[in-house]
């Protein structure tokens, strides 16, 4: 098992940055892909970025690629979503997951999931 608490979601305006964390435990961190889906009120959840297990590889959505980086450190089993120019559509639920080995878009295919941080991006 593998247990995984997001943090860092919050209110800021459009064009502000935020960072958010996911602390992981209970299993070894580093054999694990992570990823980062969301869901805004209304919407299915959706795919924001992913990246592989020792972090050389990273993935990210077209509707946040160049704003939005992710990155991990394994020595502190800690996965981080950097989200800059902020936009009101950026509005959603944060959610943190790992899989062992997919990296891809499928929500399906990952087996851990966090509870979720709200991020709140104001006009």
């Amino acid at each position: 098992q593998v247990q995984l608490v997001e943090s860092g979601g919050g209110l800021v305006q459009a064009g502000g940055s935020l960072r958010l964390s996911c602390a992981a435990s209970g299993r070894t961190f580093s054999a694990y892909a992570m990823g980062w889906f969301r869901q805004a009120p209304g919407k299915e959840r959706e795919y924001v970025a992913s990246i592989t297990w020792n972090g050389v590889y990273t993935y990210t959505a077209d509707s946040v690629t160049g704003r939005f980086t992710i990155s991990r450190d394994n020595t502190k089993n800690t996965l981080y979503l950097q989200m800059s120019n902020l936009k009101p559509e950026d509005t959603a639920i944060y959610y943190c997951t790992a899989s062992n080995g997919y990296y891809g878009r499928n929500e399906k295919s990952y087996e851990y999931w966090g509870q979720g941080t709200q991020v709140t991006v104001s006009s």
